[in-house]
């Protein structure tokens, strides 16, 4: 029986590439997928469908765009139309999240928590559901130290924004889902930089944010370190994301069980610091700085909208994590894939940095 996959989330930079992913990677045992997307979001899920399915030369009967709500009940789907996606629906994808770091509390907390519990609930109606897959983050470790590893998750932690705070909430109403039986694959990525060839990616934030502070900053004679550079800077690149996910979904080995898609070989944040600024301005940093007075003056609207850069990425230069891969590296051996090493992953990244630096589109919005 071929499987019927639907995603949340969609038309989302995730959500995009995780389907596009699943059509090169498993197309021959898939029959329909269906995508869910915001009413206001339609016409532009149907422009980045028409553009997959121009690259992977599929019928358009292969996939379905539905409009919806993972807040609401029944995820706002029309009736008639849930009915046949409860018959049928053999594989979910929950990626539907607010991502970014400042997302003021309530927002977070219906999107992240209140969606998920919708979408808990709706998933828990499919009658022939082989796969729940949904995404999380590693950093639903909040403020942890020390290494951390996948199978851990509810440690006492504190966190460092509400982001991570409602990830943290809402995956444990996932794995409460995945306790009483329904087949359960939780996938933790990193924070998801672009592909590791062709540096695509669709907004500028994680690791970018250092770019669009050196871009800034470039005029400066000596660019310092921040912090003590301890703590590790675990960036992944999209490809490997994508496709570790697109495999752990699909092979039964991946029933049950949560992956840190992280870096198993992170460097250090003083180190990206150094290569970074090294391959983007010829520099080398000297020097070192408090990160609470680099991060003083983005408490400044005015300057935090000028540099690019949102306060709470600071503190990812604080807290010392090391996150574990052990059961993401075991079930993924065999499989050709792996994560690449960040530094052969530069010359693309800044390449399409520096190509796409003043497109106001690619640039999160920042308050």
């Amino acid at each position: 029986m071929k499987g019927v996959y639907f995603f949340t989330g969609y038309p989302g930079f995730l959500a995009s590439k995780l389907t596009q992913q699943l059509v090169h990677d498993h197309h021959q045992e898939i029959e329909h997928i269906y995508l869910l997307t915001l009413p206001h979001l339609k016409k532009t899920a149907e422009n980045k469908l028409e553009t997959l399915i121009k690259k992977t030369a599929l019928d358009h009967d292969f996939f379905t765009i539905l409009e919806g709500d993972i807040t609401k009940q029944d995820l706002d789907i029309e009736k008639e139309i849930n009915d046949v996606l409860r018959e049928n629906v053999t594989h979910v994808f929950h990626l539907a999240a607010i991502y970014d770091l400042a997302v003021p509390e309530d927002t977070a907390y219906k999107v992240n928590v209140e969606g998920t519990r919708s979408v808990n609930q709706w998933v828990t109606t499919l009658e022939n559901l082989e796969r729940y897959i949904y995404f999380s983050t590693a950093y639903v470790a909040g403020k942890r130290e020390g290494r951390i590893y996948e199978h851990e998750l509810i440690e006492g932690q504190s966190f460092k924004n509400h982001y991570e705070l409602t990830k943290y909430q809402a995956e444990i109403l996932v794995k409460q889902l995945m306790i009483k039986g329904v087949p359960t694959t939780i996938i933790r990525p990193g924070v998801v930089k672009g592909h590791s060839e062709s540096g695509e990616t669709s907004k500028f934030d994680g690791l970018y944010f250092m770019l669009n502070f050196l871009d800034k900053l470039s005029f400066l004679p000596t660019i310092p370190y921040f912090g003590d550079g301890k703590p590790e800077g675990n960036f992944v690149p999209a490809d490997y994301v994508l496709r570790a996910a697109s495999y752990l979904a699909i092979h039964p080995i991946g029933k049950g069980k949560t992956y840190h898609l992280t870096d198993p070989h992170p460097y250090k944040m003083w180190e990206l610091q150094k290569i970074i600024c090294e391959y983007y301005l010829g520099k080398t940093p000297r020097g070192k700085i408090p990160v609470s007075l680099a991060r003083a003056p983005l408490l400044l609207s005015r300057i935090r909208k000028w540099l690019k850069v949102e306060p709470e990425a600071m503190d990812y230069f604080i807290y010392e994590s090391s996150f574990d891969t052990s059961q993401a590296t075991a079930d993924l051996k065999g499989s050709g894939i792996t994560c690449p090493d960040l530094k052969n992953t530069l010359d693309s990244m800044i390449e399409f940095y520096r190509k796409y630096k003043d497109d106001k589109m690619r640039h999160i919005e920042i308050n």
